[in-house]
């Protein structure tokens, strides 16, 4: 069980599937403070310092914090467009990969297999008569 185990977590794609975890945490990270700290008060100014976490609804004993909610989509909305327009970037750069195109390679005969085979055709058309 221990050798199934270990086989199981040192392939390839486990290992290369925590290496994107942790890069795409890193990002994450990267683009929030992005939103949280030039994007979003950016667009405060251009609307006039709305802030939508502020907005609550009182019922009874509770209280319904929908502007947090409203806030958490906006900035969701800004994260997504951000990441989206990092990969756009990072495609455009990426090199296209030029197909190679494959060849078939005409293997060059040796005169002494070309003998060798006229040799064994001419036995063969022999036997045959």
């Amino acid at each position: 069980m221990l050798k199934d185990f270990k086989e199981f977590a040192l392939k390839g794609n486990i290992i290369d599937l925590a290496v994107a975890v942790v890069i795409g945490a890193a990002f994450g990270k990267i683009v929030s403070s992005l939103v949280d700290n030039i994007i979003t008060p950016l667009i405060g100014l251009l609307m006039g310092g709305i802030d939508f976490s502020g907005l609550s609804y009182t019922f009874m004993d509770a209280k319904i914090e929908y502007g947090i909610f409203i806030q958490n989509i906006f900035d969701f909305t800004i994260i997504a467009f951000a990441i989206f327009m990092a990969l756009r970037l990072l495609m455009k750069l990426k090199r296209k990969e030029q197909p190679v195109e494959e060849v078939a390679a005409v293997p060059e005969v040796d005169t002494k297999e070309e003998l060798l085979r006229e040799i064994r055709d001419l036995l063969k058309n022999e036997q045959a008569e």
